[in-house]
């Protein structure tokens, strides 16, 4: 029995601590990924509290024929889409450059450099939050999260045949999105 199995089960037998040890485990990698999702810190953060709360109200109805991990990020993305939709937020450069929180390290390269890479970064957030909800995810869950085409697919309750095109339709979208930047660096 694998541990996350063995952590559900006790969880379920009433044992709150091994449901804490998963959110221990889990919190930090869905919140990297909900971050580029939703494009805000914060409302990562909500998400990811409201996900764990929904996951733990509903693990008894977690199959285990998915990873938890999966499970759980589709609990997080489905809720993510559900506040985007509500909402529909527009985020200027500057807000999402506020909202990154970076932080200029003391041994980074020379400002003008730094101010180049915080640019771009910042450009390519925009690009990000302005993609389809779809395109956004699929790009997120391969790129950042680094999930296989099985993982998307499940994840996200789609063929692989249509996770794959829509990867795809995302990457061309953000490359258009993003010519300037490119053009700008030749």
């Amino acid at each position: 029995m694998n541990d996350d199995a063995q952590l559900i089960d006790e969880a379920l037998a009433g044992r709150s601590v091994a449901f804490g040890r998963l959110v221990t485990k889990y919190q930090d990698r869905l919140y990297n990924a909900l971050v580029h999702v939703v494009g805000s810190a914060d409302e990562a953060h909500d998400v990811v509290q409201d996900a764990f709360v929904q996951a733990f109200l509903k693990l008894d109805s977690f199959h285990r024929s998915a990873a938890f991990y999966t499970w759980l990020y589709r609990i997080a993305f489905n809720l993510a889409v559900s506040r985007f939709r509500k909402t529909r937020p527009t985020i200027s450069v500057e807000r999402a450059r506020e909202l990154s929180g970076e932080e200029i390290a003391a041994r980074d390269p020379p400002p003008t450099e730094r101010l180049e890479r915080q640019e771009r970064a910042t450009q390519v957030q925009a690009a990000l939050a302005a993609l389809d909800e779809n395109h956004r995810a699929v790009l997120v869950l391969r790129e950042i999260d680094g999930c296989c085409y099985e993982s998307m697919a499940e994840i996200l309750d789609l063929p692989i045949g249509t996770v794959r095109s829509r990867l795809h339709r995302a990457r061309m979208e953000l490359r258009e999105l993003l010519k300037d930047v490119v053009q700008e660096e030749r």
